[in-house]
């Protein structure tokens, strides 16, 4: 994994064992010899992760830390603290300084590249996030997306123990330190409980390496992340003291933190909040992002699929095997005249309220899209001749036998024109042809005096 990591040590011996330790990983390493410096170098220089060290003549590693946690420009750069200092209050007050991690010299070369590679992936995926998001807004969702809100519940944090006497304890400990609902269950149910809607998720599980038997815990972990419905929380893995090894290896298959037994509960509490922290800001931009995927599928008047995605699924549907596809362009008539008449907001009331009796119209897995102005489009998969007209006829009858509610006491009539087209089944019509066709009837059903039907001929073999 490549990735540039900025040392900072005051001891220049120091900095260089620890280039060449990352150079041999393939790592590029930058380096700082004091605070401030490693404060210019991380707005500079923009490194994917820096190793900080606690004891600097010039500004402390812990102040450091908190500097670049509070500017917006580095504030998501993960920062590991390293320091001689091996007291739990130095620990204590690391953590809460926002590090993301506390190793103590002499640093375990392995854990520290674990370590790395496991920050590294995180910064990666909320750096994909951000990018995609970024790009729906340069295709023009800015606006949209300006507004929007994720709406976050309270923390809900599970713990997996081989005792439920210990996790009991864990429990007790952290409902005074962390706001959210802590629940201590068995590995079953952490594997067969879980909600598939969002509501239901899992933010964090706090797992033990070792449950029934040694090392379930980490096959755990792994059937977690291989989930859709759990792929995406956080879980830190609690490991026996001084195994440095298993630790690696917890890493590696996706925990996003560890810490070692006997279990420090305010330690814990602290390494929950930041993990909270983190998977909450991975879900906004995830719901952003879906946001703006959904903007760019959908009319913003009505709802409906836009031209772009319909023709998408058309060319899907025509593709599968069935009776056929039928194609059906639809067109309010005498529009304008609303718009002159009533003005544009009742107008674009009754755009929205035909919408919605057409929906009503349709199967669940039917196509209904505007694609322009007062203009539809409907698709109907596995649909032959007899069905297709049916359909056609009730969906003028739902908007033509009705009148419209366009508020302050008045109501329009509005009626509609169908041209309906049928793509049998194994036909080798592309969608354009296809809606072309059923373009071409409508044009006829709006020569004949609108508001009916019009079904098109076969295209020629």
């Amino acid at each position: 994994m490549t990735g540039r990591i900025l040392v900072v040590d005051d001891v220049a011996t120091n900095r260089i064992v620890m280039k060449v330790k990352l150079a041999a990983a393939c790592y590029n390493v930058d380096q700082a010899g004091s605070g401030a410096e490693a404060l210019r170098l991380a707005v500079t220089g923009r490194p994917d992760l820096i190793l900080l060290d606690v004891l600097m003549p010039d500004m402390s590693g812990l102040e450091a830390c908190r500097r670049l946690k509070a500017d917006p420009e580095t504030a998501d750069i993960p920062v590991i603290l390293v320091t001689a200092l091996a007291d739990r209050a130095s620990k204590m007050a690391g953590l809460e300084a926002g590090a993301d991690d506390f190793l103590t010299k002499p640093v375990d070369e392995g854990t520290l590249l674990a370590r790395g590679r496991s920050l590294l992936r995180a910064r990666d995926t909320v750096r994909e996030l951000r990018e995609r998001g970024e790009s729906s807004i340069g295709l023009g969702f800015a606006e949209a997306m300006a507004g929007y809100e994720c709406k976050e519940h309270p923390g809900r944090i599970w713990l997996v123990a081989p005792s439920s006497k210990g996790a009991v304890v864990w429990k007790t400990e952290l409902d005074d330190r962390v706001r959210g609902d802590v629940r201590v269950v068995p590995r079953e149910a952490a594997l067969t409980e879980i909600g598939v809607e969002e509501s239901e998720s899992v933010d964090v599980f706090v797992i033990s390496a070792d449950l029934a038997h040694r090392n379930e815990g980490l096959r755990l972990l792994s059937d977690l992340h291989s989930r859709p419905n759990t792929r995406h929380a956080a879980t830190l893995m609690v490991l026996p003291e001084g195994d440095s090894e298993r630790a690696a290896i917890a890493l590696d298959l996706g925990a996003s933190d560890i810490l070692y037994e006997p279990v420090d509960t305010q330690e814990l509490a602290i390494r929950i909040r930041a993990q909270l922290g983190r998977k909450r800001q991975a879900d906004r931009l995830r719901a952003s992002l879906r946001a703006g995927l959904e903007l760019a599928a959908r009319d913003s008047l009505t709802g409906l699929h836009n031209r772009r995605y319909a023709l998408y699924q058309l060319e899907r549907m025509i593709a599968r095997p069935g009776r056929g596809v039928a194609v059906m362009m639809l067109d309010l008539d005498h529009f304008k005249a609303i718009n002159d008449t009533h003005g544009h907001v009742a107008g674009d009331e009754v755009l929205r309220l035909v919408s919605r009796r057409l929906r009503a119209q349709l199967r669940s897995g039917d196509l209904v899209a505007r694609i322009g102005g007062e203009e539809f489009l409907v698709a109907l998969p596995d649909s032959d001749r007899a069905a297709a007209l049916d359909c056609a006829e009730r969906l003028r009858r739902a908007v033509s036998e009705t009148p419209f509610d366009i508020g302050g006491g008045g109501s329009v009539t509005v009626t509609l024109s169908v041209g309906l087209a049928l793509s049998p089944s194994g036909s080798a019509e592309n969608p354009a042809a296809l809606i072309d066709r059923a373009d071409r009837a409508l044009y006829g059903s709006k020569a004949d005096g609108r508001d009916q039907v019009t079904l098109a001929s076969l295209p020629a073999a």
